[in-house]
């Protein structure tokens, strides 16, 4: 996140309502992978990546460090997602209910 911004909190929230819009009007998997090479540089790619697969990893039940063995994301990076899972917005999730057929919320 950049310190000293010129735009105004109302700005910035605009912003990033302008951004999921976009994002809601991708029409399919390689629309969506081109326009986040784009908007992305491949360290951020492979940081959304990383956990992501950790959230479905810990969604199968898989101890901290075995996830970090599988994936090569620290284990304090684990713990984070794992807190998100269970105390976030929800988003993970979401996504992982849709995403992984017969798994649920």
């Amino acid at each position: 996140m950049k310190i000293n911004r010129p735009v105004s909190p109302r700005q910035e929230r605009e912003h990033e309502r302008s951004l999921y819009g976009a994002i809601l009007a991708l029409r399919d998997l390689e629309e969506c992978r081109s326009f986040f090479r784009d908007l992305c540089t491949p360290a951020e790619l492979q940081a959304m990546a990383d956990r992501w697969a950790v959230a479905l990893l810990l969604r199968e039940g898989l101890p901290y460090r075995e996830i970090h063995r599988q994936t090569g994301v620290s284990v304090t990076t684990v713990g984070r997602v794992a807190r998100f899972l269970t105390s976030g917005n929800g988003g993970y999730r979401a996504i992982a209910s849709r995403t992984l057929p017969g798994r649920g919320a």
